[in-house]
């Protein structure tokens, strides 16, 4: 099998046994594994171990959550420890992407997914098991580098030997993270706009959290 396609192997079942599992993973799935991973290579013209991680935990987040995912609205808010090929994994597995306000990027530096549903606040965060990388080769006996019985192992390895998953509370609350629709100010220092509540206010001036002195650039001047 060339490392760049897909298994066709059911999930969670590489030797057809754990159907049950199966069965309640695809109850709130509304796209095939296949499907997500076809749709993930496409946008990197390419497909990774990491990507694989990323829409494993992304489908996994819908059973926890007991949600349809890739959702159609908004409800499930994700928070991506890393950026790059992992978070694109979530991305199509969920439907939550930064330019719908329903993706965050932690940057921890870590292939770890927290799933939000933003209606009750129930959260869990998922990452990879910590022998899921060793245990994979024995999941794709043909693969011919590490590299490719990741990409492999991934697809096919029992979710229970490849994440875990904890239930946690944010530490800011949801309606902090997703802010007022609209709301707007503008920053009395600089005078740039300020959107979705991210303003500071210091000695009764309303700023932004550059002129706050929480800016991640420094201006060049001259």
């Amino acid at each position: 099998m060339r490392a760049d396609v897909t298994d066709s192997r059911p999930l969670d079942s590489p030797t057809g046994q754990d159907g049950a599992q199966t069965a309640t993973a695809s109850a709130y799935m509304t796209q095939s594994l296949a499907a997500l991973l076809e749709a993930s290579a496409a946008l990197h013209r390419h497909l990774c171990p990491r990507q694989v991680l990323g829409i494993r935990m992304g489908m996994w987040a819908a059973e926890l959550l007991a949600l349809p995912l890739p959702q159609t609205d908004k409800r499930v808010l994700a928070i991506v420890e890393s950026d790059g090929c992992f978070s694109t994994g979530v991305s199509v597995a969920m439907n939550c992407w930064v330019g719908r306000r329903t993706l965050r990027v932690e940057d921890f530096g870590k292939a770890a997914l927290t799933a939000i549903d933003t209606v009750n606040g129930c959260a869990w965060r998922i990452a990879p098991h910590p022998h899921a990388r060793s245990q994979a080769a024995l999941y794709a006996p043909e693969a011919t580098s590490r590299w490719e019985s990741m990409l492999l192992g991934y697809q096919r390895m029992p979710t229970s030997e490849l994440l875990t998953a904890q239930p946690v509370r944010l530490n800011t609350p949801v309606a902090d993270l997703i802010s007022i629709p609209g709301h707007r100010v503008t920053c009395a220092v600089c005078g740039e706009e300020v959107l979705n509540e991210r303003e500071m206010l210091c000695d009764g001036r309303v700023l932004c959290r550059a002129c706050a002195g929480a800016a991640y650039y420094t201006v060049i001047s001259g």
